[in-house]
């Protein structure tokens, strides 16, 4: 196997005020229902970490999710990661306080690179993670997106990746716009084209609908990855997480 650790399994949450929502292409979304139940049920499942995402914190500068964070890590013991409207060290500092163990930064990276910088510096790499929303365009590459998908940036997805981790991300989100949401599988094609050039642990999430969704990314040549973030499969039912950890851990 090319991996040569088993991958996580993350299951994602974005958050809309109090509710656990779900779209496709990142548009669309729909009321799925409470984040916390939700998230105790991952938990409880076998979850390796959690990912949540405030969907409109950047849309008005902040992340509304401390509430939501409190009330997980009172039962939930495995990694969180927040993101969603992180601006500074002292945003940062509040969320993980809450109780999360990373932070996830994407809109604000893009506006302000050097806060990459300012947030390794305080809380080390391996607490940052960027969140990159991308999708294809018209000359075969991708473009990153902000504003959970909303806005173009103009910015080049490969170039991005290695300005990011050279100022000291330590971990990449990669969400494909294209096939999040559809139950597709993931894009086998960007996730290739980003394993060649990441040098930090790297997390796809986007498309997974069916268990053998797992098989194609984790036996296609050239694919090195960490984790994967699954939603629409867990939230509908249409997957159980214990039959997911248990396909990805056959392989190692």
């Amino acid at each position: 196997m090319l991996n040569k650790i088993i991958p996580r399994v993350i299951p994602r949450l974005d958050i809309k005020g109090p509710n656990l929502i779900k779209g496709i292409n990142l548009e669309g979304v729909r009321v799925i229902g409470d984040p916390n139940t939700f998230a105790l049920k991952y938990y409880k499942d076998g979850a390796d970490e959690l990912l949540l995402m405030d969907n409109v914190a950047s849309l008005y500068g902040r992340n509304n999710l401390t509430d939501v964070i409190s009330e997980a890590a009172k039962s939930i013991f495995i990694p969180i990661t927040v993101g969603g409207g992180i601006r500074s060290v002292e945003d940062a500092h509040n969320i993980l306080r809450a109780g999360a163990d990373k932070i996830a930064i994407n809109t604000a990276a893009v506006e302000r690179p050097k806060i990459i910088k300012e947030l390794a510096k305080v809380f080390g790499s391996q607490c940052i993670s960027i969140s990159i929303e991308t999708k294809k365009i018209k000359d075969g590459s991708w473009e990153v997106y902000t504003h959970h998908g909303r806005d173009k940036t103009g910015i080049e997805l490969i170039s991005w990746i290695l300005q990011v981790t050279k100022l000291g991300a330590g971990e990449i989100i990669l969400t494909s716009i294209d096939h999040e949401g559809t139950k597709i599988g993931f894009d086998l094609e960007l996730i290739e084209k980003v394993s060649e050039v990441c040098t930090v642990p790297l997390v796809v999430s986007g498309g997974m609908g069916l268990i053998d969704h797992i098989d194609e990314v984790l036996l296609k040549d050239n694919i090195y990855i960490d984790g994967i973030s699954i939603a629409s499969a867990l939230h509908y039912n249409l997957i159980k997480l214990p039959a997911i950890k248990k396909r990805v851990e056959k392989y190692f």
